[in-house]
Order: structure tokens, then C-alpha cells, then sequence
């Protein structure tokens, strides 16, 4: 009888943890999607400041700006994949303490709040931090544009 008590223990803290263990999954489909953005303008950042000692000093002025635009982007993808691996670690530890809570007599669940909405709080900050980088980018493709069919 015991042995069918702790595998219907366990059985639900896998329940309980399956919630979390899918966040994990999104948590790193949005990574994926940072790193390709981060490289991405890595890549153009790195192209920029090898044409800008080619150039003379007048005609260097906006790859240097676009250079310094890029730099502001790859800060914002940066902190956001810091944000996002922080989170993922914390909803990590969520699981760790479902566990560790259906088999320790310990009350497990403010400590199990607090880090889910860290967690959440984290992903909601790093998305933000997409959030202002894709803004910058489109701003910036918006001006270029502008400048192309307008020319001053």
C-alpha cells in the first residue's frame, strides 16, 4: 500500500510541474529567437566598422551612427537573453521545489510563488527588451527609407 502512496505522490508533483516544464520550452523557443537577432546584428555591426576606416571622414558619418545603433541593439538582445536565462533558472528552481516540497513535510509554497513571479516578472522584462530593440530597428529602417525616397 505505501509503494502506491509515493507513486501517486509522485505522480502528482508531475502533474504540478508540467506547467512550468512547458514555460521552460517557450522560454527557449524565445531564446532561439535572440540568439538569430543577436547574430544577426553582430554580423551587420562588425561590417560597418570594417567599411568605416575605408571611408573618408565625412562619408563615415553615418555608418558610425548605424554602427552605434547596432551596438544599442545588441545591449538590448544582450540583457534580454540575460533576463530570459535568469527566468528559465528560476522556473527550474520552481520545479526543483515542487518536488522537493511533495516529499519534505515543508511548506514549499510562498517560496514556490515568489520565484514564479520573478520568473514572470524576468520574461516580462526581457521581452520589453525586444520590445525596444525591434523599435529601434524599425525606426531605423522607417528613416532610411524616408531618406531613400527623399533625399535632402
Amino acid at each position: 500500500m505505501e509503494h502506491n502512496e509515493s507513486v501517486s505522490l509522485i505522480a502528482g508533483v508531475i502533474q504540478l510541474a508540467v506547467a512550468p516544464v512547458f514555460l521552460l520550452a517557450g522560454i527557449g523557443a524565445f531564446l532561439s529567437v535572440l540568439s538569430m537577432r543577436l547574430g544577426r546584428i553582430t554580423d551587420r555591426a562588425r561590417l560597418l566598422e570594417a567599411r568605416i576606416p575605408n571611408l573618408k571622414e565625412t562619408d563615415a558619418l553615418g555608418p558610425r551612427a548605424e554602427a552605434r545603433l547596432c551596438w544599442r541593439r545588441i545591449r538590448l538582445i544582450y540583457w534580454a537573453i540575460r533576463l530570459a536565462v535568469t527566468s528559465a533558472l528560476l522556473v527550474c528552481i520552481v520545479v526543483i521545489c515542487l518536488f522537493v516540497g511533495g516529499f519534505i513535510d515543508t511548506e514549499m509554497g510562498r517560496v514556490i510563488a515568489v520565484l514564479f513571479i520573478s520568473a514572470m516578472s524576468l520574461i516580462s522584462a526581457a521581452l520589453l527588451c525586444l520590445l525596444f530593440e525591434v523599435s529601434i530597428s524599425t525606426n531605423r529602417l522607417r528613416q532610411e527609407l524616408e531618406h531613400r525616397i527623399s533625399p535632402t
